[in-house]
């Protein structure tokens, strides 16, 4: 197997531990380059990272020839630019999720990937992550019987710098395609199509209840699985407390778990409950990395790609279809 040699676009925070070191760390994989536009923060990156290359220019870190495949790491309002820029350079590209501003821009990014035989894959990393696939290990054993429906309760406190007008970037659709919905809910949503498969009807409502910011604060959705699991879910960042709950509910038992904080899963049935320990990865995204690196060494396949991507992308924007709507008029 060869070493992938990677470059990474917008070595920001995400990058710093999240992402950047799994690279180094994957098995036949090697960073090599970073690029952000301020000189000195990319040195900077590369420097503490030993990563023998810098640029200022993401157009430049896509033709170096000792790049072989980018990860991009920037806002999404970037990500079709430089998805197409790689594409078109004949390299494979691993983007950040969500995967774009829209499902229009999603599909933009697929065939120009498809065009240039390229592949795509996107940093919905709880795929791979040891921790929840413990979830889909448990369904899969039958350990609460045949699902019957799941259900998430999502909600969060404003921050301080939010409070105080100082607007992060996640907030502004324009950069982000909406609010904290798009950031967070899309790593649930995404987990989801991979338990249950393809959401094939979802409804939803969104508003603004804080007024805060411009972007939707409150989402909820009610959506029905390709394999007949229904699935409720309610999403606001404008509580008292940070909480991330999902219970999925059988015939003989149910699991409750949660996307992004580290806490044990919990069994219940009708014996009692027990709770099953889990462990999350120094770096969250290396498992998934792992699994690209296989793929582009023709050993397996990622579990998550564009097309998986752009069913998430697709049902976020039907879930707050009602408030966009509503402001275009």
């Amino acid at each position: 197997m060869k070493t992938i040699r990677w470059g990474i676009i917008g070595c920001g925070k995400v990058a710093e531990k999240k992402s950047g070191p799994g690279f180094q760390k994957a098995e036949h994989s090697e960073l090599v380059a970073v690029m952000r536009r301020d000189a000195d923060l990319a040195r900077d990156y590369a420097e503490r990272h030993g990563v023998p290359k810098w640029y200022t220019s993401a157009e430049e870190l896509i033709q170096d020839d000792e790049v072989d495949a980018v990860y991009i790491a920037t806002p999404p309002s970037s990500h079709k630019e430089y998805t197409l820029l790689a594409a078109q350079a004949g390299k494979p590209v691993y983007v950040e999720k969500p995967m774009a501003l829209n499902t229009e821009e999603c599909q933009e990014m697929i065939n120009a990937c498809r065009e240039n035989d390229v592949p795509l894959f996107v940093a919905f990393y709880r795929r791979a992550m040891p921790a929840l696939l413990k979830v889909k290990e448990l369904l899969d054993n039958d350990t609460i019987g045949n699902v019957r429906f799941v259900r998430t309760v999502h909600h969060k406190k404003a921050s301080e710098q939010e409070k105080k007008g100082d607007l992060p970037w996640r907030v502004k659709p324009e950069i982000s395609g909406g609010g904290h919905f798009f950031d967070l809910a899309s790593h649930t949503l995404d987990f989801l199509d991979y338990l249950f498969g393809p959401i094939e009807q979802a409804k939803g409502f969104a508003h603004n209840q804080g007024g805060l910011y411009e972007a939707e604060d409150m989402v909820s959705g009610t959506y029905v699985f390709q394999s007949g699991v229904h699935g409720t879910g309610q999403w606001c960042f404008q509580s008292y407390k940070n909480e991330d709950l999902n219970e999925i509910v059988g015939d003989q038992g149910s699991l409750i778990y949660s996307t992004l904080q580290e806490r044990p899963i919990i069994l219940k049935n009708e014996e009692g409950e027990r709770e099953i320990e889990i462990v999350y990865p120094e770096h969250v995204q290396q498992p998934l990395i792992q699994t690209i690196v296989n793929q582009l060494n023709g050993k397996g396949q990622s579990p998550s790609t564009g097309n998986t991507a752009l069913r998430t992308s697709k049902v976020m924007d039907q879930l707050v279809a009602n408030y966009y709507q509503e402001r275009e008029v």
